[in-house]
């Protein structure tokens, strides 16, 4: 089981049936994962040149992520530049190793078969006493995998419920007094997650994450694991809508305004609901199930 090379047995029966929406700190120790992703790959992946540019992020708080062209030359990720940024305390962020790394993309699948939620993984690797990304909250399940040195997380409850995909992305519904406010109030958690370490991170928890005190360049992995939900599950209901010509015919532009519109959102409505009444929910479900297993990303 893949979710045993992030999480102690505790953590993944916790992940498996209660879906925690608390943080939780777990003792992992070392598996496969913290042998096969170690510091010393990872830096001879990103200062050799191979990895793929389109894949990286290179950021130091409290300024934004760089313009590629600060470690790109002619299109490619350029060694030189990379080490001489991290040097400088930037952190680096190597994005979607489930699409660049074999042995990333067969732990990616089976955590997928393993929850039917589709995931990636994304690798950090801060200087000492150095910050990347500052306060900010995500839309998924996040379990942090400290892989070498020391990251301090510092924690804040949701400020907004349930963001999923773009709705109440942290980025969209921003306001200016929410990190002077999170500051002067201070942590509700603080975290120092060390090497063996594993964090479970619920959406909608606001995170400041940091290189405090440690002398060790800190490197983790981030598996963001995408919950399925009612939304989910209710464009599944209607997908097979298509296949009713009804659906398929032109509403002409002179319906997409006044009273006219107003009658055709009721048909369509009346309509919808008659189509799902009909529907056998047993054999929906098998393609329900079988979407589950192999769906990489949302259908937005």
């Amino acid at each position: 089981m893949s979710l045993r090379l992030l999480l102690p047995e505790d953590g993944v029966t916790d992940l498996l049936l209660t879906w925690p929406d608390e943080p939780r700190v777990y003792e992992r120790g070392t598996t496969a994962l913290d042998e096969t992703i170690t510091s010393d790959w990872l830096k001879d992946y990103l200062f050799t040149g191979c990895a793929p540019a389109d894949e990286i992020a290179v950021v130091k708080a409290p300024n934004p992520s760089l313009n590629k062209g600060a470690f790109m030359t002619n299109g490619r990720s350029d060694a030189a530049k990379l080490r001489r940024l991290h040097d400088s305390g930037h952190t680096i962020r190597l994005g979607n190793l489930q699409r660049v790394l074999p042995y990333m993309a067969h732990v990616s699948k089976r955590i997928q078969e393993e929850t039917g939620y589709s995931n990636y993984v994304h690798a950090f690797m801060t200087p000492p006493g150095n910050q990347g990304l500052r306060h900010h909250w995500d839309q998924q399940m996040a379990v942090i995998v400290q892989t070498a040195g020391v990251k301090r997380w510092q924690l804040w409850r949701p400020p907004v419920e349930a963001p999923m995909r773009e709705f109440n992305e942290s980025w969209r519904v921003w306001r200016d007094d929410y990190i002077p406010t999170w500051e002067a109030q201070g942590p509700d958690i603080e975290v120092d997650l060390k090497a063996g370490q594993s964090l479970l991170l619920p959406r909608g928890w606001v995170h400041n994450p940091l290189v405090a005190d440690s002398d060790e360049t800190s490197v983790h992995l981030t598996f963001a694991i995408r919950e399925r939900t009612p939304l989910w599950l209710a464009e599944k209901l209607v997908a097979g809508v298509i296949a009713d010509g009804e659906f398929r015919r032109i509403i002409r532009p002179g319906q997409l305004g006044g009273a006219e519109l107003g009658r055709q959102l009721l048909d369509t409505r009346d309509a919808l609901v008659q189509y799902l009444a009909g529907l056998d929910v047993t054999q929906v479900a098998m393609t329900v199930r079988q979407a589950a297993m192999t769906e990489l990303e949302y259908t937005t």
